[in-house]
């Protein structure tokens, strides 16, 4: 039933459960599905499509940085997505929501916050911490690698997600239940969308992207 369920990935199970107590003490009642890691998040999302809303983590087992929210954006676009981190500088935010994220909430902020950034999002909006500054990411590489990473199809996505966390073509192939040949393709079509030479660039470019973040 759509507007019953809210997605918590985090791999901190004490956040999660203040997560949990946030959500319980709203006046809709929201069944809540928890996910420690990334590739229980992504199970967990397929699992229920009619989620109304993601609460997102940037660094979990599986992923780190915004690969995972790209990843996820991508299969499931129409999903809302609140990043929640302790990394809450302008730039990680600026890129968090170019990247298709519906909100950022700090991790440092107390219950009635969380709630009302909840509520913000659940209503269609935008929720972005008070002091953010917002305006236009100021570094014209990171803005031009940003659009380029929005081009990447989910499966793109997924394998440089992989290629991230050093998993060699053979790896990727298995875990995605594909060829190695098929891998190879993919890994070109990145590249190409990315602009750069090899998948070491790749990784870098991403890095970049993730400098900021470091929880």
């Amino acid at each position: 039933m759509t507007g019953q369920t809210i997605l918590i990935a985090d791999d901190h199970p004490l956040f999660r459960s203040a997560l949990k107590q946030a959500i319980s003490g709203m006046a809709t009642y929201y069944a809540v599905v928890e996910a420690g890691d990334f590739e229980g998040v992504q199970q967990a999302a397929r699992e229920h499509p009619e989620a109304d809303l993601l609460l997102l983590d940037l660094a979990m087992p599986g992923v780190s940085g915004l690969s995972g929210l790209i990843t996820l954006k991508a299969e499931f676009s129409s999903l809302p997505i609140v990043v929640i981190s302790a990394s809450d500088d302008d730039d990680t935010i600026r890129r968090a929501l170019a990247l298709g994220a519906s909100g950022f909430i700090s991790k440092s902020v107390g219950i009635d916050e969380l709630r009302n950034g909840i509520r913000t999002v659940l209503s269609g909006e935008i929720y972005t911490p008070e002091d953010f500054e917002g305006g236009e990411e100021t570094d014209p590489d990171i803005a031009d690698m940003l659009e380029r990473l929005q081009t990447l199809t989910p499966q793109q996505s997924r394998v440089l997600r992989m290629l991230c966390e050093g998993l060699l073509n053979k790896q990727i192939a298995y875990e995605l239940g594909v060829s190695e040949a098929t891998v190879k393709a993919h890994v070109s079509a990145i590249l190409l969308k990315l602009n750069v030479d090899s998948r070491t660039q790749a990784v870098i470019q991403l890095g970049k992207v993730n400098m900021a973040m470091v929880a």
